[in-house]
């Protein structure tokens, strides 16, 4: 395999993989918590706006990870997914350390470095995006 289609491979099962497990934190703040549950766990977290911001949150996981596994405005999408874990990280893990097991960064972080990287590299050419928009994005960078 050529670097190109390793370069492929690799964005399109970081997309998927990040995109899945987004998607069934989306699902369980909808069916196992509830919209109910997740903003009573919110305000009890210290969450700003916890009544809007765990419905959002609950959204943007399931409908953003459902765009990123078909690459679909995979970069700002991403980008909204990696601020969210930021915002996670500061305001309720990192006090708790590094470990996931005791409510630490763990997670939120990978989740949100994987955001982020894709929100920087774009979602490939095994995606939506690239069905839609092309190459539009190469031939903005030529012009920058």
């Amino acid at each position: 395999m050529n670097s190109s289609s390793l370069n492929t491979a690799a964005r399109a099962i970081l997309r998927m993989a990040l995109g899945f497990l987004f998607v069934a934190h989306g699902w369980q703040k909808f069916t196992e918590w509830t919209i109910a549950g997740t903003q009573a766990s919110f305000v009890e977290m210290g969450i700003p706006l916890a009544g809007a911001a765990a419905p959002a949150v609950a959204v943007l996981e399931l409908v953003g990870g459902i765009a990123l596994i078909l690459g679909i405005l995979t970069r700002p999408v991403a980008l909204l997914l990696a601020l969210t874990m930021f915002g996670a990280l500061l305001l309720v893990h990192l006090p708790a350390g590094v470990f996931v097991a005791n409510n630490g960064i763990e997670l939120v972080l990978i989740l949100g470095a994987a955001a982020l990287a894709l929100a920087l590299v774009g979602p490939g050419r095994v995606s939506v995006d690239q069905v839609l928009f092309g190459n539009r994005e190469s031939k903005a960078r030529l012009l920058a």
